[in-house]
């Protein structure tokens, strides 16, 4: 009874403990906040990157098949779908060489060279990535054509079709190393010099408002906004910094939007440039009128301009425009199916070359004149005002489209820093698991966010203060200098790796029926991408030696030029001879590559061939739209 009567008289004012409801409450605000300190720790499938080693000094040498396993069991979660990957390949690249470091490229050129640079680019691209679909599709893993570059071009033990390489056995990973930190230096550094870009652009609103602040540098008139630049860095970088520690789902979905915005945009600039063409154009003066244009500025001031060498320098233009376009291959690894994902945004590429390149370049070239004088206006490549784009609309009088453009390039920037963060943050996670950078890189958390990666990236992109001093542009040059080449040894890496891959798998016994997914290029796509590669170095070297209007420049002028334009060259050859004097490595045979550690399907010949049989039953159309699409 006494029992009876104090349950009766409980109440949660009289009670020293807390009630039930409060009780689980606690449970439920202590399992959120363990929840979200555990997401943080370590991820324990992450201890497979214990087994690689690359120190020489433990008389061991490099163990190729540990270094491979580890980067094929990342614990990287796949999590990004379809949709993701191919909104990536469509819109991925799209950014400020396309919508700004096009009008250089025309100033210089002339809109011929500026269509067959671009052309040219995109064939080379379009046969490269094709290559890293291939290898992708087979080996999805971590770190992709840097691990590609160690994978197939070191030396290892003979390999025949019943054997594996031994572990222990000397290898040569030189120049997947120098490949690997290649590509991530380039990012590390995009991240800062994107944000600074993103915060130019926003200079553009205060030139064309009446009465903004400027003041004189050298004699130049410039927008005094450097308050205004660190408020709008911080903005910025905290907005990357969050979108990339909400994982690769983070990326996936801000790629999604930012590429919808970018091809939203193309397009839409497309339409209406044909209709300024059609309806009315500018003058020989710059000044609006009715008439039609069709290709009259290629007549007069020309097709051409500068001869040869204006040709070569829109193909470095071109080359950086189309930087970023391997992200596909390196998202491989965080996909649900790469298998059945990535050939399908793989040729996606087409269509970007096709109508968001070429394209909308034929009717700037159409629309611009090669002598504006606003095209060199601009002093980096996130400058609006030297837009081509930007130009034209403002030729055809709208008044409002041209501050439209401009936040599509802000977006742009945006989402090549958003890249930035993931494509040096898997990198630099993937030398790691190789043991070619730092083990405390390779942490992995149980998110699946390479989470000290991700903060090396992010430390780093506080250089992008350096937007709010004096020196912006020429912090912008030389961190543009230090990303400049970067995705030309890239690419060519890519291609050689594929040649390298498709000879060993034949000479070991495979067939390309065996493939997932196989190249419509083939090897000779490679070679020309490849050679391309090669030739677009030599361009550069030239036009970075003796640029359009040296003779007008000092010596000083041309010896910084150059290194801007060639800084990223030396860094490579320093890197790659100084790993293999250190590790005193060899070079591979084809016989001995390993072809087998990392694949994701061993037994995809039955699927590949049913998959082929019912493909025999499409329509023509069908056939078709799948082999583009």
């Amino acid at each position: 009874m006494e029992e009876d009567k104090k349950s009766k008289d409980w109440s949660p004012e009289s009670s020293s403990h807390p009630s039930a409801y409060e009780a689980d409450m606690h449970v439920v605000h202590r399992t959120f906040t363990s929840r979200l300190a555990d997401s943080f720790r370590r991820d324990p499938n992450a201890s497979v990157t214990r087994s690689a080693s690359f120190s020489a000094a433990d008389g061991k040498g490099y163990d190729a098949e540990a270094a491979a396993q580890a980067t094929a069991l990342s614990p990287l979660l796949r999590k990004l779908k379809g949709r993701h990957l191919q909104m990536i390949a469509i819109g991925g690249s799209i950014g400020t060489g396309l919508f700004v470091g096009s009008g250089k490229a025309l100033a210089y050129g002339g809109p011929a060279s500026l269509l067959l640079a671009f052309t040219l680019t995109g064939c080379m691209m379009y046969c490269t990535v094709q290559a890293l679909g291939e290898l992708a599709v087979l080996f999805p893993v971590a770190g992709s054509f840097a691990s590609y570059s160690t994978r197939f071009l070191v030396s290892q033990a003979p390999v025949t079709l019943f054997h594996r390489p031994k572990s222990n056995s000397f290898q040569d990973p030189a120049w997947g190393f120098a490949m690997g930190w290649n590509y991530a230096l380039n990012w590390l550094t995009v991240l800062p010099l994107e944000i600074v870009s993103a915060s130019i652009t926003v200079d553009y609103w205060v030139w064309v408002m009446p009465g903004g602040a400027r003041y004189l540098i050298n004699g130049e008139e410039q927008v005094q906004n450097i308050g205004l630049n660190a408020a709008w860095v911080s903005i910025f970088l905290v907005l990357i910094v969050l979108i990339n520690f909400f994982g690769v789902k983070g990326y996936g979905e801000a790629e999604f939007v930012f590429s919808i915005v970018k091809v939203t945009a193309v397009i839409g600039y497309i339409l209406l440039g044909v209709l300024i063409n059609i309806m009315g154009g500018v003058d020989s003066a710059g000044r609006p009128n009715a008439s039609y244009m069709g290709f009259r500025l290629w007549h007069h001031p020309g097709a051409f301009h500068n001869g040869f060498k204006g040709l070569c320098s829109t193909f470095v233009t071109a080359a950086f425009a189309f930087a970023g376009t391997e992200l596909v291959g390196l998202a491989a690894a965080e996909t649900e199916n790469p298998r059945k994902a990535l050939p399908t945004a793989i040729k996606q590429v087409f269509w970007r070359i096709t109508l968001f390149y070429i394209v909308s370049l034929l009717i700037v070239g159409t629309l611009v004149p090669y002598d504006d004088p606003r095209l060199l206006n601009g002093k980096n490549s996130a400058d609006a005002k030297a837009s081509p784009f930007v130009i034209s609309i403002q030729n055809a009088g709208v008044e409002v489209l041209p501050s439209v453009m401009n936040c599509v390039i802000m977006i742009s920037v945006l989402s090549v820093g958003n890249s930035a963060i993931y494509g040096s943050s898997r990198t630099l996670a993937a030398l790691a698991e190789q043991r070619q950078a730092p083990a405390f890189l390779a942490y992995i958390d149980r998110k699946g966010r390479p989470l000290y990666a991700i903060i090396i990236a992010s430390v780093l992109g506080l250089l992008a203060y350096l937007a709010a001093t004096h020196k912006q542009q020429d912090a912008f040059n030389w961190m543009l200098a230090l990303s400049g080449l970067s995705s030309i040894f890239t690419w060519g890496s890519i291609c050689l790796a594929h040649i390298r891959f498709r000879h060993a798998w034949i000479l070991q016994g495979h067939t390309l029926d065996e493939l997932a997914f196989r190249s419509p290029v083939g090897v000779i796509g490679s070679w020309i991408g490849l050679t391309f590669n090669i030739l677009v170095l030599i361009a550069q070297f030239w036009t970075g030696f003796s640029p359009v209007g040296w003779q007008k420049m000092t010596v000083n002028q041309r010896i910084v030029d150059f290194f801007q334009a060639y800084l990223a060259a030396p860094l490579v050859v320093i890197m790659y001879v100084g790993y293999k004097l250190l590790m005193k490595t060899k070079v591979l045979k084809a016989r001995d590559m390993d072809l087998f550690t990392g694949k994701r399907e061993f037994n995809v010949r039955g699927l590949v061939e049913e998959e082929r049989a019912d493909r025999m039953w499409w329509p023509r159309w069908k056939k078709l739209y799948k082999f583009f699409c």
